[in-house]
């Protein structure tokens, strides 16, 4: 099948790229996480990536992410977006124009509890006030939320919801909204 992508957003530790897993699985669709695809043509974790060239660097890269899976005739695929992707108001235009976006939502103080217990990701990404992680997910979500909002076609509270369970509800609302 072509065409249209199921974009998923949200803040880090929303469950985007588990759920996006999942999800491609049942709905038998490839799965594209664009953190991945950064660090694979990158070469660098985004952690080096902050470091070495800075936020923008990066976000040129996870915009090129975003152009490569939207490309015409693109296989549709379950695709999981970095938190800051919905910065940049041509990756907001792209998600509009190449499928339907679900953002993931929890309260800051579960983003913060679920993000300090990935030691694996909090190596790979840098913190983007050096603040303390709950006082930064408040801070960042309060600017991000009003973007979260424009682009999503639909919201999903992520909070007392399994894995399985958000895939679920997910793949529900898709096949309700071809």
């Amino acid at each position: 099948m072509t065409g249209r992508h199921l974009f998923l957003v949200g803040y880090r530790g929303s469950g985007k790229s588990s759920v996006g897993r999942i999800l491609a699985e049942r709905m038998n669709r490839p799965f594209v996480d664009t953190d991945h695809w950064v660090e694979l043509h990158s070469q660098r974790s985004i952690k080096e990536l902050f470091e070495k060239e800075g936020e923008e660097a990066f976000r040129d890269w996870e915009s090129l992410a975003i152009d490569s899976v939207c490309v015409p005739g693109s296989v549709s695929s379950i695709i999981s977006l970095g938190g800051g992707a919905i910065l940049r108001p041509g990756n907001r235009a792209m998600l509009k124009q190449h499928g339907q976006t679900v953002w993931l939502t929890a309260p800051a103080t579960t983003l913060a509890s679920r993000i300090s217990r990935d030691e694996a990701n909090r190596i790979r990404r840098p913190s983007l006030t050096g603040l303390g992680e709950l006082d930064e997910v408040e801070k960042v979500l309060a600017l991000r939320e009003p973007l979260y909002r424009e682009a999503a076609d639909w919201t999903l509270n992520t909070e007392a919801l399994e894995l399985d369970e958000i895939a679920d509800q997910i793949a529900r609302w898709a096949s309700l909204h071809p």
